[in-house]
């Protein structure tokens, strides 16, 4: 007997009871689709939570936190001692730090002004980093700035905002010189300076929707000159004179570049894959790291056990549903016996007779996974364009922006319509063998 003709001859039965084929089909169906909806949870509440922590940082970012300071429990910040042995690790593309003026500088453009926070930063490591910019270069010489993507527009405030505005200002404010202030205590007197830089490059818009940046990015060489001025470590300016302990006055000696501690520093991989191995030299150097991979691990850690409990779950239900399929075959068998009696009285095969209801078993098991995979996706979409709106209209609560509440991959489908098929095949094995064993003598004397 040929493939083609068991197919035809397959078909033709499952024709002869269609409702109870039907019903069979549709228990599968509504199984692996529960079982696709379950999993589909937590691979879209995963995906959410990983695109938020991911979101505007870099995979090859290493935050270094603190270093361990010898023979005593505790830590203090790197410094830029810190930075030149590191920048000699192997597989280290680059190491960038922050350091914040200590002190609000009002910057002065045209005939507006703003209070904003001013950042010196080594712009050749920036570069190597691969800071990316909205319009405009990277500094080239001592005096020229990068600055916040928003800074233009809170320049700009009474102007109506819009996407178009912010580009256009962001052009106006390009290779704009703008003055900003700095401070310093003479005597009991305060006086100030005013230091003109050059605005050559406007950093990328954050990507986090709230975000708003308005930072001025300095140069070391400015940062030195505001520390000649102040006479005090990235400028930082404390009460009056007349206040008494920790004053800062213009005579105070500048810390030694070596020793002097930072703000911020990040050590950048040359690949995504090489993390870990920095992150643990680090480590063993007595430095407190952080980086994206470290809260992956943990959050794919997390969803891992949640994902494998939902599939679980939602595998119950499939094995009710091959209930329903044995029960078929069963009935199949029972109901066919004097086909199967005159099929062995020609010659045929147990081998052949057996691959007969096997065919049928898989074929109603894939008919149910690709109709169950289909009303999975469709719920899929359906859920996810309709749970904000019952969050916002029944709870009265906003759903975050950008949620995926339900997401399924494709591999997740290929693998539940595979399950559904090994079900299907496994629960009529056990008919299909019986089949083999109809007594032909029995079955050509049954009445039908």
């Amino acid at each position: 007997m040929k493939w083609k003709d068991r197919f035809r001859f397959v078909r033709s039965n499952m024709k002869k009871n269609k409702s109870r084929v039907f019903m069979t089909v549709l228990a599968t169906a509504m199984g692996c689709a529960f079982l696709i909806v379950l999993a589909s949870v937590g691979f879209g509440l995963q995906r959410s939570v990983v695109k938020e922590i991911t979101e505007g940082r870099l995979m090859t970012e290493i935050t270094l936190q603190a270093k361990k300071v010898d023979n005593d429990e505790g830590h203090k910040p790197p410094a830029i001692s810190d930075i030149e042995l590191i920048r000699k690790m192997n597989h280290v593309k680059a190491v960038t730090f922050k350091q914040y003026l200590r002190q609000m500088t009002p910057i002065t453009w045209k005939d507006k002004s703003l209070d904003l926070t001013t950042i010196a930063v080594d712009m050749e490591e920036e570069v190597k980093a691969g800071l990316e910019l909205e319009s405009g270069t990277m500094p080239v010489t001592t005096g020229e700035v990068v600055v916040g993507y928003h800074l233009a527009s809170m320049l700009m405030e009474g102007e109506k905002a819009t996407p178009e505005s912010f580009k256009t200002w962001n052009n106006q404010l390009l290779g704009q010189t703008i003055q900003f202030q700095v401070s310093r205590w003479k005597g009991t007197e305060k006086e100030s300076e005013t230091f003109p830089v050059k605005v050559v490059g406007i950093r990328k818009q954050p990507t986090r929707e709230l975000m708003r940046e308005t930072d001025i990015y300095i140069d070391l060489g400015t940062l030195a000159k505001v520390e000649a001025y102040t006479g005090s470590p990235n400028g930082e300016i404390g009460d009056s004179p007349a206040g008494g302990k920790g004053n800062i006055t213009k005579e105070t000696p500048v810390e030694a570049s070596g020793t002097r501690e930072l703000d911020s520093v990040s050590v950048f991989a040359a690949d995504a894959s090489q993390v870990k191995e920095i992150s643990d030299s680090l480590k063993v150097k007595g430095y407190v790291t952080h980086s994206i991979a470290d809260e992956l691990k943990q959050v794919n850690v997390l969803f891992a056990v949640m994902k494998i409990g939902l599939m679980f779950i939602g595998t119950i239900a499939l094995l009710i549903a091959s209930i329903g399929i044995y029960n078929t075959m069963t009935m199949a068998v029972t109901e066919r016996a004097q086909d199967i009696g005159i099929m062995k009285a020609i010659g045929a095969h147990p081998s052949t007779i057996r691959s007969i209801f096997r065919i049928e078993s898989s074929y109603i098991g894939l008919l149910g996974a690709l109709i169950g995979t289909a009303v999975a996706y469709a719920i899929s979409i359906v859920v996810n364009l309709a749970l904000p709106v019952i969050l916002s209209g029944v709870f009265n609560e906003e759903a975050p922006p950008g949620i995926q509440f339900s997401y399924i991959p494709a591999w997740l489908a290929l693998v539940c319509i595979g399950l559904s098929i090994g079900v299907a095949i496994l629960s009529g094995a056990r008919p299909a063998r019986r089949a083999t064993q109809v007594d032909v003598l029995k079955a050509l004397r049954r009445d039908i």
